[in-house]
């Protein structure tokens, strides 16, 4: 028997079934559904098993457990190649912000990644200068 419990599941709700998804990303294809977080998650345990069995069956590898993320394997630096024009572009919308290129640009990534987004660059600045 199989501990299905260190696999890490992520849980969100589905319109389509009325119901919370329970999901393992670690092996492709294994979810269940449950009317609330904890049902979907309490029959995720069984769709693992089946998930683990089956592939045992046929012979395929079965991943194992990955690790929780964490954000101590995280530096926070990204060193990032782009075409000089794009550099450019964003350089100049930076200047008009009133803010450095890494603000701009950590701006724009967490405004489109859905992470809790930072003041609007410039903001600040703006409204000092207008409250003289």
């Amino acid at each position: 028997m199989t501990d299905t419990g260190r696999y890490p599941a992520q849980v969100f709700w589905n319109e389509d079934d009325k119901g919370f998804i329970a999901v393992v990303p670690d092996l492709p294809g294994c979810s269940a559904l449950g009317q609330t977080q904890q049902e979907a998650l309490h029959e995720l345990q069984d769709a693992i098993q089946a998930w683990i069995e089956t592939a045992q069956a046929a012979g395929n590898l079965i991943p194992p457990p990955s690790a929780p993320a964490s954000d101590h394997h995280h530096s926070g630096k990204v060193l990032l190649r782009m075409p000089r024009r794009l550099h450019a572009q964003l350089a100049r919308a930076a200047r008009q912000e009133g803010v450095s290129l890494n603000q701009y640009i950590v701006y724009l990534l967490s405004s489109v990644s859905g992470s809790r987004m930072p003041e609007q660059p410039g903001a600040s600045q703006r409204a000092a200068s207008t409250a003289k």
